[in-house]
């Protein structure tokens, strides 16, 4: 497995080694030892899978008292993987990364714990599968809006299909303080 540095600290793109022969393909998509090694520490304890149609946006999620690492890569199609660095006090807050997934590439994202984290689907269906690091709860769904201006996120679409709960999202700067994570440093 490769490890490619983003413009984010402690956000990575990850490329793994595939067996590609007449049969197909064989990659390891995660091993525990082998990402500690990486410095991905977390314990994942949830798989999720999603799938979308083309120009379906979903984000941009965080949780705030049960805070996940994700560890996201695509099964079909390509998508358009953003994490945002929304940690009060961190040098990077309000600034985002984005990575291209692709199933045929077979490339991962690994976003750590304090990042809101968005994906758009590129093409007419996508599958998207993640680990986190905490169960999902309902009651500690937060978001920032996708189109704020002040973050100036590159999507490459102006009316991405959105979920009205996704729509009402407020922009990072009208967020509560006490709604946002803290940075806590290295």
């Amino acid at each position: 497995m490769q490890r490619i540095q983003t413009s984010l600290p402690d956000v990575w793109e990850l490329r793994p080694k595939v067996f590609d022969d007449a049969r197909g393909f064989f990659i390891e998509t995660y091993h525990r030892a082998k990402f500690e090694e990486l410095g991905i520490t977390d314990s994942f304890v949830q798989d999720n899978h999603s799938s979308s149609r083309k120009h379906t946006l979903r984000g941009l999620h965080y949780q705030l008292h049960h805070p996940q690492a994700k560890l996201c890569r695509l099964v079909e199609g390509e998508a358009l993987d953003v994490a945002v660095d929304i940690r009060l006090g961190s040098p990077h807050f309000g600034k985002w990364v984005s990575v291209l997934l692709s199933a045929k590439h077979q490339n991962q994202i690994y976003i750590p714990k304090g990042f809101a984290h968005g994906v758009l689907a590129l093409t007419d269906r996508v599958q998207l599968l993640y680990k986190c690091s905490d169960f999902y709860d309902l009651t500690d769904e937060h978001g920032v809006l996708w189109s704020d201006p002040d973050l100036s996120i590159s999507w490459g679409v102006s009316n991405p299909r959105v979920s009205e709960k996704d729509a009402r999202f407020l922009k990072l700067d009208k967020i509560p303080l006490e709604s946002l994570p803290q940075y806590l440093g290295k």
